[in-house]
């Protein structure tokens, strides 16, 4: 600032602002004037300079043209006018606007005072007065003729030609407008109703709604929806300055009373407009003041939805340069003055004005009061002459303000400016003080910045969650996810599983190529396939449906079996296909005969079950939500995983049947096992009677055991490595060469081969075994692999030297898969192969299997099946079947529940079942059951031909405890070694 003046009133403007910050100070109404008349020029520069100032302190600022008077006849007119220009102040042609510090200010209860004026005026003519608190024929008539003239206002001031008013509304002020968010709430609301009906009903309603909208907004005489919701209404009829005792009209407004809040609107509107008309009364200008400083003080409410009056941490300033009678200034001061004492309320307007210095007596309180201190004050306490004056004038505000005071004007505080502190300084002497503009602590953290901020971390947080649940789960939404299914690296590549319980949208069948999961043969030596993945899942689903819409009782079994493809080539999935088909043929046979209906969910674990402790986990933590599920059927290969994936499954009370699965430590460790595959060493032990009648007496024989070696790499820690571990060939091995021991052989050293990339290498195996001395060429061979690496040797055995002589080869039940022919699996012409068979199937007169498998599958099917069918003649549908009926029948026992279904599986025994009887009422505890079902099975080349000849040696169905003797397994005198 350029004089002394100036700096000591800025001084005192940037108290009042940096008090502001804080707390809520009385904002005085700040006249300055010269002692002097001819220094007036100087001080109305003055107050241009601080308005100056002011707008570079980014301050809200309105600065009133001193050359602009106001419009009308008499002083009160002409203030009133001023202050309705004053109603655009915050628009873009403001100086300094775009640097203030927080957006524009709203003036809806002004702009509403100003429509009713100008609705009003454009009437024209006298208004009727009700002197008996009745509305007269003309005051109606006049009433009607003025809300039309609102209604074609929209409530909204009058365009006036040149007026500086622009009165448009800013998103954010719309955002908040009950008036707009509860229409648009409904609309919102029925249009995600109208979303779920048909495309015909929707646009039928959305049309009607669109009519009825336009409708209600063109009807004469009528608001805008929902005007009584809004802000500015509502003080419009709840404002005791309003008030009129003479009208019989309600004054309140309520959402669930339209109709009474829109007459307490027209009856106010209506009085309202008589007041503004009539200008004896003296009260348009102050309700004018009075709508501005209302929004003003809205406009700094701490606690409202934007925190506005946080971030507003300077108050708005009004400049009025040059003010006199003449342009309307003085009374608006007076205006201003008798509001804030009638309303007894703190506003946030801080107001400085130049008045010259003869009108000074104007603003003055009456003679015999007292006003504010005299001109004579001096600077006492190390403060300025001007914040003495301050100091005194808020410690006598409260008594000026009593109508008792006499006080003309109690908010006004006048500064006379002595003529030497309006000389010019040096510029070394010139200064200028600002309070701080520090950012607030809402204005930082509660800002559209902060927000777009938190909007933009959220969205990368919702992207980096969707994606990890996408990378994680089968079936992933943006934010949710089927948890019950998780994407698995198969443990023999890099293609991705889907391993865990399908549930919802969850289809393992997308998770095949169409190579994958096609009706063609299997790996090399599998049985051909009759059906596809896609195809079983869909039947499983379409009965499950039909018992969720019944009415009946209903149980519920999940199958976990393998149902994703081999990545090193396998065409499809042919275990899980088979016994999934089985399950599937013993729920359609259930539900069409029992009252108590199945439901069957599947589980898949993996390419050779190797995410089966995964599988285990999902099925466990779904059970905790589905008290129907009782039990699960499946769990068909042998892995040293086997025991984890049991072990949680026992955890979450699920009994396990099992058709296929022929460990001998399950049973042994788990109370909730139940198998109906024979177990290793049992198999080893009937093997025997085969090896028996192969060893000579009197002479050594060579034997050995050819196993699968069980690799330490690939994906996953080393306990999943290991869990991945083939336990059926590491115990058939284990057992093989026990038994061949205990029958007299001399065992040589245990050969191991290994399959890359599901590849098997047997060539220096084979070499080791056929090309050492003539007497040292075994001439039994126990075999510890899987049905697919069965082609690989029999093909280095027939190329490799010195394998010319008969061989025997035994084997486990993991080759009763296979398909002997020529495109095959295939055995060598001096080979005699011997395997066993879980599964002895019963005749088709002895069992319903058969027909019922014609019934669920029409299409597969044509004429009468039978145990010689060759899509079922593996075996391993047909236990699978069975397993699901005993698992059915234990829950048909009163409690249906799995820890009764548990209980019950040792006393369930069923008969005429595809493999004999299913009987687990003599299963003991922690140890092996008997009557298993099982099949030696001998194959051999037919002389001269490239055909095979597969013959049963001996077998026993399901239930038959008796055991297979010496004289029933008799093999052919042909098939000792010579």
């Amino acid at each position: 600032m350029s004089t002394e003046a100036g700096i000591d009133v800025q001084q005192e403007l940037e108290d009042r602002i940096h008090e502001f910050r804080t707390s809520d100070p009385p904002m005085p109404v700040v006249v300055v004037h010269a002692e002097d008349d001819a220094d007036d020029g100087a001080v109305f520069s003055l107050v241009k300079a601080l308005a100056e100032v002011q707008r570079e302190h980014r301050s809200w600022c309105a600065v009133v043209d001193p050359e602009v008077c106001g419009e009308g006849d008499g002083p009160t007119a002409r203030a009133a006018s001023l202050l309705r220009d004053l109603s655009g102040w915050d628009r873009t042609r403001t100086p300094g606007r775009r640097s203030a510090l927080y957006r524009r200010y709203a003036f809806p209860r002004l702009h509403l005072i100003q429509a009713i004026e100008d609705a009003a005026r454009s009437e024209g003519g006298e208004w009727p007065r009700d002197g008996d608190g009745r509305q007269s024929p003309e005051a109606a008539e006049t009433q009607r003729k003025l809300l039309k003239q609102l209604a074609k206002q929209r409530w909204r001031p009058a365009a006036v030609p040149g007026s500086r008013a622009r009165l448009r509304t800013g998103f954010g002020l719309r955002f908040v407008d009950m008036g707009n968010v509860l229409p648009a709430s409904v609309v919102a609301g029925l249009g995600a109703l109208f979303a779920r009906s048909e495309w015909y009903a929707s646009l039928a309603w959305g049309l009607g709604i669109l009519l009825v909208l336009i409708l209600l907004n063109h009807m004469p005489g009528r608001a805008p929806l929902f005007l009584w919701l809004r802000r500015e209404s509502k003080w419009f009829l709840t404002t005791t300055f309003l008030s009129v005792a003479s009208r019989e009209q309600p004054t309140d407004t309520s959402i669930l009373r339209p109709v009474r809040s829109w007459k307490a609107i027209a009856s106010r509107a209506y009085d309202v407009a008589g007041w503004l008309l009539d200008e004896r009364e003296g009260s348009r200008i102050q309700l004018y003041v009075l709508a501005m400083l209302e929004d003003l003080r809205d406009g700094h409410t701490r606690w409202s939805w934007d925190l506005r009056g946080f971030k507003r941490s300077r108050p708005p300033l009004l400049f009025l340069p040059r003010i006199s009678a003449s342009n309307g200034g003085i009374e608006l001061i007076r205006a201003i003055s008798d509001v804030r004492s009638r309303r007894s309320e703190l506003d946030p307007l801080l107001v400085l004005a130049g008045v010259a210095a003869r009108d000074v007596e104007r603003l003055k309180p009456r003679r015999g009061t007292t006003g504010a201190p005299g001109p004579g004050t001096a600077r006492v306490e190390g403060l300025s002459r001007m914040r003495v004056r301050y100091r005194d004038w808020a410690a006598s505000l409260r008594s000026t303000q009593s109508p008792s005071g006499g006080s003309t004007l109690p908010w006004v505080l006048t500064l006379p400016l002595p003529s030497h502190e309006l000389r010019v300084l040096r510029e070394r002497d010139r200064h200028c003080v600002k309070a701080s503009n520090r950012p607030t602590v809402a204005r930082v953290v509660w800002a559209l910045h902060s927000l777009a901020l938190v909007a933009c971390v959220a969205a990368a947080l919702m992207g980096w969650r969707a994606l990890a649940l996408d990378r994680e789960h089968c079936s992933a939404a943006f934010l949710t996810a089927n948890k019950y299914t998780e994407k698995k690296e198969s443990g023999r590549g890099d293609q991705m599983e889907c391993i865990g319980l399908a549930t919802g949208e969850v289809r393992f069948a997308d998770w095949l190529s169409d190579k994958q999961d096609e009706k063609a043969p299997g790996s090399a030596g599998a049985v051909p396939v009759a059906w596809t993945v896609a195809e079983l899942e869909k039947a499983v689903r379409d009965e499950n449906e039909e018992v969720e819409d019944g009415s009946g009782p209903f149980v519920t079994v999940v199958y976990a079996g393998p149902l994703s493809s081999d990545p090193d080539g396998a065409p499809s999935p042919v275990k899980g296909i088979e016994e999934l088909a089985g399950v599937h043929v013993a729920q359609k046979a259930i539900n069409d005969t029992s009252s108590r209906k199945l439901r069957v969910l599947v589980a898949n674990g993996g390419v050779d079950m190797q995410h089966q402790v995964t599988m285990a986990d999902k099925i466990a933590a779904y059970a905790d939500t589905d008290p129907s599920l009782i039990g699960v059927v499946g769990m068909g290969r042998n892995l040293r995983s086997g025991k984890d994936a049991v072990e949680r499954l026992a955890e979450a009370g699920l009994p396990v049947v099992s058709g296929t699965n022929s460990s001998s430590e399950l049973p042994r460790k788990f109370a909730n096992w139940f198998s109906l595959a024979a177990p290793d060493d049992w198999q080893a032990e009937q093997l025997s009677l085969i090896a028996q009648q192969l060893r000579k007496h009197r002479s050594e024989q060579f034997a050995l055991v050819l196993a699968r070696k069980q690799p330490d790499k690939g994906n996953g820690t080393r306990k999943e490595r290991e869990g991945r571990t083939d336990a059926y060939t590491q115990d058939q091995a284990t057992f093989g060469r026990r038994m061949l021991a205990a029958k007299g052989f001399t065992m040589q050293v245990t050969l191991e081969y290994e399959v890359p990339n599901g590849t098997p290498q047997m060539g220096d195996q084979a070499a080791t075994i056929c090309r050492g001395q003539e007497r040292k060429v075994p001439t039994v061979i126990y075999f510890a692999g899987r049905v697919e690496d069965l082609r690989s040797l029999m093909s280095e055995l027939s190329e490799e030297k010195g394998c010319d002589k008969d061989m025997t080869i035994l084997t486990g039940d993991d080759l009763s898969k296979a398909r002997f022919a020529p495109d095959r699996d295939r055995v060598g012409p001096n080979v005699t192969l011997y395997h066993v068979t879980l599964a002895k199937l019963s005749g088709r007169g002895e069992t319903d299997f058969y027909a019922d498998t014609e019934k669920a599958f029409p299409e597969t099917f044509s004429g009468e099946v039978d145990e010689k069918n060759p899509l079922l003649s593996s075996g391993q549908a047909a236990l699978s079947h069975d397993a699901t009926k005993a698992l059915h029948t234990a829950a048909g026992k009163a409690p249906h529940n799995r820890a009764a279904t548990w209980v019950n599986l040792r006393n369930v025994s069923v008969k005429s079942l595809a493999t004999g009887t299913i009987d687990f009422t003599e299963a003991p505890l922690y140890k092996e059951r008997e009557g298993h079902s099982i099949a030696l099975v001998e194959v051999r080349r037919k002389k001269g031909s490239d055909m095979y000849d597969s013959q049963e040696v001996c077998s026993r169905s399901a239930g038959d405890i008796r055991p297979l003797t010496l004289k029933q397994c008799r093999i052919p005198a042909t098939t000792s070694p010579k």
